[in-house]
């Protein structure tokens, strides 16, 4: 070091800080680096890692689960109809049939009749391993052509079993070897207003479609929603119903099928879906699966429920199925059954509702004996009523 140079010391002083600093820098990332090696990165998550382990870890939802158990057994069905239709021309009718005549002299249409083919879609649900196929009548209904198309991409070929329009039920079956996806059947008569109702199918052409709601409503008469020639009491859900959806199944909470969607009545606000009891389904199903058709039971009765409360104002403890209109001639008019008469049982067994008595009526078929107790004027009296075809009154 040069003592007389001050320059030279200024430098010296300078160097020696420098190094000092670097030295100082040095020390601090040695000593974060060993403390980053002490960091147990096998503990260490980051945030895309702990997306993707939280999602494959999160649970399946009560509705995911239920699809993944019928979902596989709901099924698109086309379906093609031809329609015939005439119009009218002036001019000498035997000249205008020949379709020549009408191009040489550039004539319009004449009274030959014209065809076209009219595309249709539902939905359906296969309820047995043979390729049965559960949907509505008016699915499938007078049609030439039908394809069911499953859940897996494939369309095969398939034939009509059997159409009762009564019921608005339908059972057709695929052509084909199989093995087929099949939907379990649960039990109408268990559910309760408030369970959760899962309806699928393919509204709009939208394939293998899910919506969720409850059961909103039990036993709904159709003559309530304005429907005279169908003979039905249906499940009323806020299940999004759409046209598509028609034939597809309604399930519960535990993926059975407990109802065959069937329409919906829209207005002001959300839409209400109505969907056929499976109960109601099974029957009609085996009957058309047995002999084509379905028979109906009837005596030729209205009924409804016993009011709430009495004509006097207070809670009626009476359970019962009051008699509201009668159809003249009809089995239960010819055997002495009148209005306002409130059947109390029906072969020894307790009516709480009309639905009671509908039900015994269909277990009993046709043609055979039913005893009814009744309560007319605070008095008892029993009937022997026998139940008809209802075609056999020309009512359809």
């Amino acid at each position: 070091m040069d003592r007389k140079n001050p320059l030279s010391i200024d430098k010296s002083i300078f160097a020696m800080k420098l190094m000092k600093n670097v030295l100082k820098i040095s020390f601090y990332t040695f000593m974060t680096a060993l403390s980053v090696t002490n960091i147990p990165f096998e503990n260490t998550v980051f945030a895309k890692d702990k997306a993707t382990k939280s999602s494959s870890l999160s649970p399946k939802t009560f509705i995911a689960e239920a699809i993944s158990r019928s979902g596989p057994a709901v099924v698109t069905i086309e379906t093609q109809r031809k329609i015939y239709s005439r119009s009218s021309r002036g001019g000498p009718s035997g000249l205008l049939l020949d379709p020549y005549f009408d191009k040489f002299f550039n004539l319009p249409n004449g009274t030959m009749p014209r065809s076209r083919i009219e595309n249709g879609q539902g939905s359906g649900v296969i309820f047995s391993k043979k390729g049965h196929i559960l949907t509505n009548a008016h699915v499938v209904d007078q049609i030439d052509r039908l394809t069911v198309g499953l859940s897996n991409g494939r369309r095969y070929e398939a034939r009509v079993i059997g159409v009762d329009s009564l019921t608005d039920l339908a059972v057709i079956t695929l052509k084909g070897p199989g093995p087929w996806p099949s939907a379990t059947l649960g039990d109408s008569d268990q559910i309760s207003v408030g369970d959760w109702a899962i309806a699928v199918g393919n509204p709009f052409g939208l394939e293998n479609t899910v919506t969720l709601g409850i059961i909103s409503n039990l036993n709904r008469n159709v003559s309530q929603l304005g429907i005279s020639d169908k003979r039905i009491s249906l499940i009323q859900t806020d299940a999004a119903i759409n046209p598509g959806n028609s034939g597809g199944p309604l399930l519960n909470a535990n993926g059975e099928v407990i109802g065959i969607n069937t329409l919906v009545r829209s207005g002001p606000g959300a839409g209400l879906g109505f969907a056929i009891p499976i109960n109601k389904a099974k029957e009609i199903a085996g009957q058309l699966i047995r002999n084509g058709k379905a028979t109906h039971p009837m005596i030729g009765v209205s009924l409804s429920n016993m009011p709430l409360v009495d004509e006097n104002g207070k809670d009626s403890a009476l359970n019962g199925a009051l008699v509201r209109y009668l159809i003249p001639n009809g089995p239960a008019d010819k055997s002495g059954l009148k209005i306002n008469d409130i059947i109390i049982e029906v072969q020894g067994k307790k009516i709480k509702n009309s639905s009671d008595v509908v039900r015994l009526i269909s277990e009993n078929g046709v043609n055979k004996i039913l005893k009814f107790k009744i309560l007319r004027d605070k008095k008892y009296i029993y009937l022997s009523i026998k139940p008809i075809d209802i075609n056999q009154l020309g009512m359809k």
